[in-house]
């Protein structure tokens, strides 16, 4: 007897859920809305197989637009003028061996269309610790790797918050 009850509250539940999550601007990660002046952007940059850049252009696609392979045929121009990953000793082992790095994503962007200039250069950075042990170089290389393109995802996807915004 129970179980149709629960059946029954089960859909005003779950509607009552999705209004108050709605309500309170709460949204699914997925497409950014961009204006029209972002519609065929041309990303200058001077390694443009670095993790932020593909995942600007990843990010750019997935929302619709389509990046132009010239700047003469953009809608706007996205330079990024700075495009680096710095590492540094955090801590050393009594050996004097390092066995914590810091990594350092800084990416420095401005974005122009028409002449006009629509964002203003800004750097962004992200900064990101891990353990060194040199008996395992193969595997925190790759934590390395690992760390490196997910800091490029992050700054990408601020970016592309921030075109939304124009």
């Amino acid at each position: 007897m129970k179980f149709p009850v629960i059946r029954l509250l089960a859909a005003p539940l779950a509607f009552s859920a999705t209004a108050l999550l709605a309500g309170c601007g709460f949204h699914l990660e997925g497409r950014t809305v961009l204006p029209a002046a972002m519609r065929r952007p041309y990303i200058e940059a001077s390694n443009q197989q670095s993790d932020f850049v593909q995942s600007l252009r990843r990010d750019l696609l997935i929302s619709g637009a389509r990046p132009a392979d010239t700047a003469t045929g953009a809608s706007a121009v996205i330079e990024v003028s700075t495009d680096q990953v710095r590492r540094r000793v955090l801590s050393v082992s009594a050996t004097n061996r390092p066995t914590e790095y810091e990594v350092t994503y800084t990416v420095g962007f401005s974005v122009s269309a028409g002449g006009k200039t629509l964002l203003e250069r800004q750097t962004l950075s992200a900064t990101r610790s891990y353990t060194f042990n040199e008996s395992l170089l193969l595997a925190t290389e790759h934590e390395q790797a690992i760390l490196t393109g997910a800091m490029g995802r992050n700054l990408a996807d601020i970016v592309m918050r921030r075109l939304a915004k124009l």
